[in-house]
């Protein structure tokens, strides 16, 4: 029974199923736990999402009308280090990717659009970077928001497919928002915790890649407005999150197919 339980357990990384398991009367048991999207918490965001970005979210659904999308594709969705990468297709070759990405989106502008972006696309894993919930002002979201936003952006893709892995990028130390880094690294703990605590759910770590020996932004990796990636910037990036990206499904592929020899070999016993 514990080996039952143990494979229907990995099983679950593979399928991004959440699974319960529960001890009744001496007997373990194992269930599937349901995957909901509560809206209440983008209440006190819709509202100024929609003002400042529905035009823009109208112009990529109009993409996701015009344009095909390449098979067994990466859905790239976030803000504007996501729009402004421009070879990404080469970068994160040989995966095919999609891209919809917008400026200045922060996960409160993500999750109240979450299905709009998501909804068109059948995805082989979706990628999340978003950067701009923490910058220094006063109107910075706190940690407990981000993960709660970010939570329900993932919930989203999982209702949508339930199969597909989601990986979470860490926001990118920058000299432009160097002050705010104490708080951004608060935030970049949720969204590893949310990767850990959620199956199927996986956190790109970047950040050490970006600072100097002092713990200072490398400036050379970015553009003049110390905030976005350059080329050599990009380069880094797509490596750290190809590499990732390959890990984690080369293992979900491999596993399945470890869990197809087992069930096949308990037919043949029976």
């Amino acid at each position: 029974m514990r080996f039952i339980v143990l494979l229907c357990l990995v099983t679950s990384v593979a399928t991004g199923q959440n699974l319960v398991v529960q001890k009744d009367s001496g007997e373990l048991s194992v269930h599937a736990a349901e995957v909901t999207s509560d809206e209440s918490v983008l209440a006190p965001y819709r509202a100024k999402a929609v003002a400042k970005w529905e035009k823009e979210i109208k112009k990529i659904q109009a993409r996701d009308k015009s344009e095909s999308d390449p098979k067994e594709a990466i859905l790239f969705i976030g803000s504007s280090s996501i729009r402004r990468w421009d070879d990404i297709a080469t970068d994160m070759a040989p995966f095919r990717t999609i891209q919809r990405g917008y400026g200045g989106a922060k996960y409160s502008d993500v999750a109240v659009f979450a299905k709009r972006l998501l909804s068109p696309h059948q995805y082989r894993a979706l990628v999340i970077f978003v950067g701009n919930d923490v910058q220094g002002k006063p109107e910075d979201h706190t940690p407990d928001q981000v993960e709660a936003l970010a939570r329900y952006v993932v919930s989203v893709s999982k209702s949508h497919q339930p199969d597909a892995p989601v990986f979470l990028i860490e926001v990118t130390p920058t000299s432009k928002r160097y002050s705010a880094w104490p708080a951004i690294r608060k935030v970049n703990a949720r969204l590893r915790e949310i990767a850990l605590s959620t199956s199927n759910t996986h956190f790109i770590a970047t950040a050490e890649h970006y600072l100097d020996p002092e713990g200072r932004p490398r400036d050379e990796l970015f553009v003049s407005d110390l905030l976005h990636l350059n080329e050599a910037g990009y380069d880094q990036w797509a490596k750290l999150i190809r590499s990732r990206i390959a890990e984690t499904l080369q293992f979900k592929e491999e596993f399945e197919a470890k869990a197809a020899s087992v069930k096949s070999g308990e037919s043949e016993e029976k």
